[in-house]
């Protein structure tokens, strides 16, 4: 069974948000997916500045079995990627909800359409997971 933290958020396609103090937002990709993908071998995270919109394909994900598109939850400005990720990309593997992460981002408007991880728990219950 995967790890569904209840205090996140997330998406059908399997990332996770978090809400920071100072409005932004950390978005990663599920236990479930790195499970999925297995050993990930590269990460490629969009650069400070970029902007984003819902459902834009922004970061890569690469396993020696797949490489996987991750899409941004919300629309708005990448305040950062995750540089350690370059070096060391099966952090994510290691710790998805943590260390693990891929951007952060401010949002431009308020983010909605997110699943709970109840409702995200059905979406994997769905997939057979």
């Amino acid at each position: 069974m995967s790890n569904v933290p209840a205090d996140l958020k997330y998406t059908q396609s399997h990332e996770w948000v978090r809400g920071l103090p100072d409005g932004t937002v950390e978005i990663g990709i599920t236990d479930h997916a790195q499970h999925a993908l297995g050993d990930l071998v590269f990460v490629d995270v969009p650069e400070a500045g970029r902007k984003v919109t819902v459902g834009e394909a922004c970061a890569v994900v690469e396993s020696v079995k797949a490489a996987s598109d991750v899409y941004s939850p919300v629309a708005g400005e990448v305040i950062a990627g995750n540089p350690d990720l370059a070096g060391k990309p099966e952090t994510i593997n290691e710790d998805p909800f943590g260390r693990g992460w891929l951007m952060r981002v401010r949002p431009s408007s308020t983010v909605t359409g997110l699943l709970s991880a109840k409702e995200y728990e059905a979406v994997l219950a769905e997939e057979g997971a």
